[in-house]
């Protein structure tokens, strides 16, 4: 980043904190879908229903922290309405990292995942079974086994990590008093 950039985000942040928390948040959420997307599309790892579950939470956050953004810069919004948003975007992150801790403690064994997250597996010995099988459609991949892991940490356990930070930034913009401006 080239000073100016860095000098534009703190002057951002010092007068319009309202603002930039809101902005801040849609884009970490949006580059966590997308993240998820190329995890799924490109790298072909096949979500299992508790990943599906835990987008939710930044399915509900992005619309909301542009709607926040938004507000924040009219005048005749109350402050109290804007701080309103950014406390529910962080209750919704804070959501989304409670989903990820039960995924992620599945995964470690810690207690056990949800019935609908696995099929037994079965053997086709016909050429039936094997056509029965292609018919029934995916399988359903089991969300106690992590597909992919960095620093020891699974997709669910980078997924608390960011949301725990985007719920920490809408909770520090919350915080913030009345933007300049």
């Amino acid at each position: 980043m080239t000073s100016d950039m860095i000098e534009l985000l703190r002057t951002l942040t010092r007068e319009r904190p309202w603002t930039s928390a809101a902005l801040l948040v849609a884009a970490g959420a949006s580059l966590t879908i997308l993240g998820a997307y190329f995890f799924q599309y490109v790298v072909g790892l096949a979500p299992c229903p508790l990943c599906l579950e835990q987008r939710t939470p930044y399915y509900v956050t992005i619309p909301l922290a542009l709607v926040v953004a938004a507000a924040s810069s009219i005048r005749a919004v109350p402050g109290s309405v804007v701080r309103i948003g950014l406390l529910a975007i962080a209750a919704v992150m804070l959501w989304g990292a409670g989903l990820g801790i039960y995924h992620a403690g599945a995964e470690w064994a810690f207690w056990q995942g949800p019935t609908t997250c696995a099929q037994p597996a079965t053997i086709a010995r016909t050429p039936g079974d094997l056509l029965r099988q292609l018919q029934s459609g995916p399988r359903v991949v089991d969300c106690t086994v992590a597909a992919w892991r960095f620093l020891g940490l699974s997709l669910a356990g980078w997924n608390v990590v960011v949301a725990v930070i985007l719920a920490a930034i809408a909770l520090a913009g919350a915080s913030r008093g009345r933007q300049a401006g």
